[in-house]
């Protein structure tokens, strides 16, 4: 499994490709959520995805304080195959980009409440009630560094 850490501007087209496709397969198609998923955060973004044989199997974006949050946050978390600890992975790097390249030393989220207890197993704490977004629970939460 190769990592890779990538602004926008040095994404290949390819990877651009693999990554807007995997996203829509999950968040627009297989979650049946319209919603509109490029947003222009993506430009500023750090761009995190692990890679194989098969292509990219997991990804999700590193964006700085200021965009979605007074905070810097991670959003678009997917993987492609489930149970392989893919999201643990690419969770980690995505938490360990925040820090390094973006000094953060609080990381929120907006996270699909089914998901509550993925983010909790990397350290993050729920911070509010449940709400509604684009159809589906969410919660915000939070990771702090230790």
């Amino acid at each position: 499994m190769e990592t890779t850490v990538k602004r926008f501007e040095e994404l290949t087209l390819d990877e651009l490709y693999e990554i807007l496709k995997l996203r829509a397969e999950v968040f627009v198609v297989e979650q049946n959520c319209v919603y509109q998923d490029i947003d222009d955060k993506d430009k500023g973004a750090w761009h995190v995805f692990l890679r194989d044989d098969d292509g990219i199997e997991a990804y999700l974006r590193v964006l700085d304080k200021g965009v979605s949050f007074a905070e810097a946050s991670i959003g678009r978390v997917v993987t492609k195959k489930r149970e392989h600890g893919f999201g643990k992975m690419v969770m980690e790097e995505g938490i360990r980009v925040a820090v390094e390249k973006l000094g953060a030393d609080r990381i929120k989220i907006a996270a699909q409440c089914y998901a509550k207890g993925f983010y909790e197993k990397v350290g993050f704490v729920t911070v509010s009630e449940e709400f509604m977004y684009d159809g589906i629970p969410h919660v915000y939460m939070i990771w702090e560094k230790k």
